[in-house]
């Protein structure tokens, strides 16, 4: 197949309600659309998930915009490729940048399963008719976040992850499982801790918590390793795994015992691939991580959860979770906590392409 045109939209679209962690607190989100074409006239979509400030990773929509617009789109244009994973071949010269990647691999992705006339979670070798949804529980007043776990457990969600940071946690999560004392619950600190405060995460302990996700820095491994020493609870690595080789180091120091996958993060469909094989080989335990996502990226991350080593319901919401329209049809919907896969060749969901033009900030293509 061969590249020969590539439409890419920005788009701003608001959050139902403000989402807040310890990094700080999102409403506005702007996003950049990709829309590739090959010779045949079969297309494939991809979305950015950077946020507009580099509180996650040093990707903002600015810097990726930058990316795509002087390296990676001229890059893949006219390319013979014979299989998606040869995107990330031609993209390898360039170091990082990997959400502004990712959109790019998945846009291939959702193109050679629409050759094929498969649906994208058969083309990656997936096992699942559906998956089950979990859902984040930003930070917020305790009664706030009670009300929104009720609401949660109603519409049947399969696990429930609740931001942390210090003077946030014990008395927090407590809180909620004293409530709560069945619920899979997990705790997320996006990077909030240092190895100094590993008493105070030796306390969660008591919690009966699935797992702790990102406690120390975003780029360490190493110190994850010493405090999975001290506690019992399974720490996740999420923002430290940003290719396979980080997710081998992780593996091979015991620095985590379950891992989150972000397509975003890792650079695309092909690498989260390689990491959940990687996993398979290794017994480690995966989920599906959300980047408060429109329809897009969220279609792609169902495809991913139906891959077989994907058992921890990951941050696969409703649409209805975050926005009052999405940008897709039909929009995601979970019954009784999971999601159906679409049977449909690609992504399985249409492009609302008329929304789309209306909510855009900036649109080009290349040729």
């Amino acid at each position: 197949m061969i590249i020969k045109k590539v439409h890419l939209y920005k788009i701003d679209m608001k959050l139902l309600s403000p989402f807040s962690t310890s990094y700080g607190t999102v409403q506005d989100r702007e996003l950049i659309l990709l829309e590739v074409e090959d010779e045949q006239g079969f297309t494939g979509w991809g979305e950015v998930v950077a946020f507009s400030s580099p509180w996650y990773t040093e990707e903002t929509i600015q810097t990726c915009f930058h990316m795509l617009d002087d390296f990676l789109i001229p890059s893949l244009l006219h390319q013979q490729l014979q299989k998606p994973e040869d995107v990330q071949k031609l993209f390898k010269p360039l170091k990082r940048n990997n959400m502004a990647k990712a959109a790019l691999d998945c846009a291939v992705w959702d193109l050679y399963a629409k050759r094929q006339n498969k649906p994208l979670s058969e083309v990656i070798g997936g096992v699942r008719s559906a998956v089950e949804a979990g859902v984040v529980v930003g930070l917020n007043d305790i009664s706030v976040m009670k009300e929104q776990i009720k609401t949660y457990m109603k519409d049947g969600y399969k696990r429930f992850k609740v931001k942390i940071k210090p003077g946030a946690d014990y008395e927090l999560l407590k809180q909620i499982r004293d409530e709560f004392p069945s619920i899979p619950l997990m705790a997320d600190a996006n990077s909030a801790y240092t190895l100094s405060d590993s008493d105070s995460l030796k306390k969660l302990d008591e919690l009966n918590l699935m797992m702790i996700e990102q406690p120390l820095s975003s780029d360490d491994i190493l110190d994850h390793r010493l405090l999975q020493k001290q506690i019992k609870t399974p720490i996740c690595l999420d923002e430290s795994i940003v290719s396979c080789e980080d997710a081998r180091h992780a593996i091979e120091q015991e620095s985590c015992k379950i891992i989150n996958v972000k397509i975003g993060r890792v650079g695309g469909m092909s690498v989260a691939k390689q990491i959940h094989d990687l996993c398979v080989r290794h017994g480690v335990r995966l989920w599906v991580g959300g980047m408060l996502e429109a329809g897009i990226s969220r279609a792609h991350n169902i495809a991913l959860a139906t891959l077989p080593s994907f058992t921890i319901p990951g941050d696969i919401s409703a649409s209805s979770r975050y926005w009052e329209k999405d940008i897709i049809k039909p929009e995601v919907e979970v019954e009784a906590g999971v999601i159906k896969v679409k049977g449909k060749p690609g992504i399985g969901y249409d492009i609302d392409k008329k929304f789309i033009k209306t909510i855009k900030s900036f649109e080009k293509e290349y040729k």
